[in-house]
C-alpha cells in the first residue's frame, strides 16, 4: 500500500495537459449549444471533443504504463516526467500523438501510441506483463465509463451532437483496446505475453515489431476482410452497452466534415 500512496504522490499534472483538458470540455460545450446536425459550431465543437478526448486518452494510456512502472521500482519514469501526463514528455511524440491522431482523422482507427521508456530490467516477469496490459486496460475502461454515462443519461436519442460525438469517442476506445490486445510483435498485446517467451523468440520478436505494426496497418485499410472481421469485433462490443450504434456514426458525420 505505502508503494502505491508514494505512486500516487508523485503525479503531477502538467499545464498542457490541464489546457488540453481545458480545450476538450470547451468542444463539449460548444456542442450543447449547437442545434442538431452538422454546422460550423457543431464541426469545431465536435473536433475538439474527439480529437481532445483522443489525445487525453493517449497520454493517460501512456501515464498507465509509467505509473505502473514506477509502483514497481522504476523511478526512472518521474525523471523522464511521464508522470506529469504531457504528450510533449513521452519517448516518441509523433508515435504517440501525432501518428495515431492523423490515422484517426483519417480512418476513424484508434491506434495505439508509442510505448513510454520502462526500465524492466529488475521487475519479474508478472510485473513486466502488468505495465504492458496497464495501457489497454485504462482504454477499457474509459470506454466502459463512457458507455455508461452515455446510456444513462442519454438512452436512444438521436438529437444531440454532444452524445453522437462522444458516442463516438468510446467507440474508438473499444477500437484502440482490440487493437492494443493483439498479441502481435510491438503491441501490448505481445508486451504481456513476452515475458513468458524464451529468450530467442523474444529476440525474433524484437526484430519483427516494426514490420508487424506496419502489415497490421496496411491490413485494416486495404484488406477488406481484415477490416471488416475487426469491425465486427468492435462494433459487437459497442453494441453490448445498448447504446444504438447509429450514435457513434453519427459523431463521426460530424467530425468527418469533409467526406
Amino acid at each position: 500500500m505505502s508503494t502505491v500512496n508514494e505512486a500516487v504522490r508523485a503525479v503531477r499534472p502538467g499545464p498542457v495537459f490541464i489546457g488540453l483538458v481545458a480545450v476538450t470540455a470547451f468542444g463539449g460545450w460548444l456542442l450543447t449549444i449547437t442545434e442538431p446536425g452538422r454546422n460550423v459550431e457543431s464541426v469545431i465543437g465536435a473536433i475538439l471533443l474527439l480529437v481532445g478526448g483522443w489525445v487525453i486518452s493517449l497520454c493517460l494510456h501512456e501515464f498507465a504504463h509509467a505509473i505502473t512502472a514506477y509502483a514497481f521500482g522504476d523511478h526512472g519514469v518521474e525523471v523522464r516526467g511521464y508522470l506529469t501526463l504531457d504528450p510533449r514528455k513521452y519517448a516518441h511524440p509523433g508515435m504517440s500523438v501525432v501518428f495515431p491522431l492523423v490515422i484517426v482523422l483519417m480512418g476513424g482507427i484508434g491506434l495505439p501510441g508509442g510505448a513510454v521508456y520502462v526500465n524492466k530490467g529488475r521487475m519479474t516477469r508478472r510485473q513486466r506483463s502488468l505495465v504492458s496490459a496497464a495501457g489497454p486496460l485504462t482504454n477499457i475502461l474509459l470506454a466502459i465509463i463512457l458507455l455508461v454515462v452515455i446510456r444513462d443519461l442519454a438512452g436512444t436519442t438521436f438529437e444531440s451532437n454532444f452524445w453522437w460525438t462522444l458516442s463516438a469517442l468510446a467507440n474508438l476506445q473499444i477500437i484502440a483496446t482490440v487493437l492494443n490486445l493483439l498479441p502481435i510483435p510491438g503491441l501490448d498485446g505481445f508486451g504481456i505475453i513476452e515475458p513468458w517467451l524464451s529468450p530467442a523468440t523474444q529476440i525474433a520478436a524484437e526484430r519483427m515489431a516494426p514490420f508487424g505494426f506496419l502489415l497490421l496497418l496496411a491490413a485494416l485499410f486495404f484488406v477488406p476482410p481484415v477490416r471488416d472481421g475487426f469491425y465486427v469485433v468492435t462494433d459487437s462490443l459497442f453494441g453490448l452497452s445498448g447504446i444504438n450504434p447509429v450514435m457513434s456514426a453519427y459523431g463521426w458525420w460530424l467530425v468527418l466534415f469533409w467526406r
